[in-house]
């Protein structure tokens, strides 16, 4: 993503932050987004930067205004006035803010910690399971059959916003559930400017574990920390954290595979 295009995206938020998020408001962005997918001349209509700025704004107002709610009017407007170059490019804004709003909903209501955690289980079940992984990712397969195979899964405990994400997630064309969803996790650790470390351990760690090595990565990353564990007893003993593209390896597995390394080297 270029500098131009983060800015944008930016500038996109700032709108959007200054807003009420609720789940309707989410509902409505998806839909925008969902009909600018399936449209490409309407979607590059609204992206065309030879079109001047409000002539592109007034053509939203126009094509949405009333039949969405005045906060969605304004959004695509808004989006619509600052130059993508390329549909494609207000579409995923458009579907980006919609997620936003999702999480804003969450945060607002202080739920945010228990959707991220539900919304992490259900992507590791998922990929644990490969004819599950296979039926939700199924394109060729009715989309009501693959939302009520999810809706199954899920506990109905579970947070209306991670329901929600779910079905978006499902519903996503150009992803598999598993990547749709570790990319909706990535962008609630972005709003709250959070680092995500993936911790892979032989058994589950005890609340002062957790605690301690949450301090110990919050000052190496010098930023509060997200952490996902992972249940994997072929480490033996120790744990792998991976942030980005940085891996920590302090496991027993690791420790031997190395030693065996140099025996035979």
């Amino acid at each position: 993503m270029n500098a131009a295009t983060e800015a944008r995206i930016s500038e996109l938020d700032r709108t959007v932050d200054a807003l009420k998020p609720t789940l309707s408001l989410a509902e409505e962005l998806f839909g925008i987004a969902d009909v600018l997918h399936e449209q490409a001349t309407l979607r590059n209509a609204l992206a065309d930067s030879t079109t001047a700025d409000d002539s592109r704004r007034a053509m939203a107002a126009a094509l949405f205004g009333g039949k969405l709610s005045e906060t969605a009017t304004s959004i695509i407007g808004e989006a619509a006035g600052l130059r993508w170059g390329i549909g494609s490019r207000l579409t995923d804004a458009i579907n980006r803010q919609g997620l936003r709003v999702l999480f804003g909903t969450a945060q607002a209501a202080q739920a945010l910690d228990q959707v991220e955690s539900e919304l992490f289980h259900l992507n590791r079940a998922v990929a644990a399971d490969t004819e599950l992984r296979q039926a939700l990712d199924n394109r060729n397969a009715p989309l009501a059959a693959r939302l009520t195979l999810l809706s199954d899964l899920l506990s109905t405990k579970a947070d209306p916003v991670t329901l929600a994400l779910a079905q978006r997630a499902v519903a996503a064309s150009q992803r598999s559930f598993e990547a749709t969803t570790e990319e909706y996790l990535r962008l609630a650790a972005a709003i709250r400017e959070r680092a995500i470390a993936t911790v892979t351990v032989a058994q589950p760690l005890t609340a002062a574990q957790t605690k301690k090595l949450r301090e110990i990565l919050v000052r190496k990353l010098d930023r509060e920390v997200n952490l996902q564990i992972v249940i994997d007893p072929s480490v033996l003993g120790g744990a792998r954290v991976k942030v980005g593209d940085e891996v920590i390896e302090g496991t027993v597995a690791a420790r031997l595979a190395a030693a065996q390394q140099q025996l035979t080297q």
